[in-house]
């Protein structure tokens, strides 16, 4: 049982820490190119699945032990930072806003961004 508890312990730990740079990156994001598209989340998911695709191959590899760092950086820091929701969220609101080509965009760059970025990630391991 108490291992389990801690498995939670390394969660919440890493859940935190990744909601914080989420906050962050999007504030940023939004002094630096404003509101009128979703960088911030564009940005969250690129870097959440760079990260993700690279810790996945470490742990694969041998490179590093799955315990405690699947748990607290693979669902926790990077299960709060990433935000598909707010992904479809945002391209909903573009859709509803009449700003049909925005929406495209932000579809296509998430997509392809996010897979190429996992893809890196999983290349830098084996490289």
């Amino acid at each position: 049982m108490q291992s389990s508890a801690i498995i939670y312990v390394y969660i919440a730990m890493g859940g935190a820490s990744g909601a914080c740079l989420r906050f962050f990156l999007t504030q940023m994001t939004v002094q630096w190119f404003g509101k009128g598209f979703p960088f911030g989340t564009l940005l969250v998911n690129i870097v959440g699945s760079f990260s993700l695709g690279l810790l996945y191959s470490l742990i694969d590899q041998g490179q590093m032990n799955a315990v405690p760092w699947r748990s607290m950086l693979g669902v926790g820091f990077l299960g709060a930072l990433t935000t598909f929701s707010t992904f479809s969220v945002d391209t909903l609101t573009l859709m509803q806003q009449g700003l049909w080509l925005k929406s495209v965009i932000n579809i296509v760059l998430n997509i392809t961004c996010c897979l190429f970025a996992a893809w890196l990630g999983m290349q830098l391991v084996k490289g």
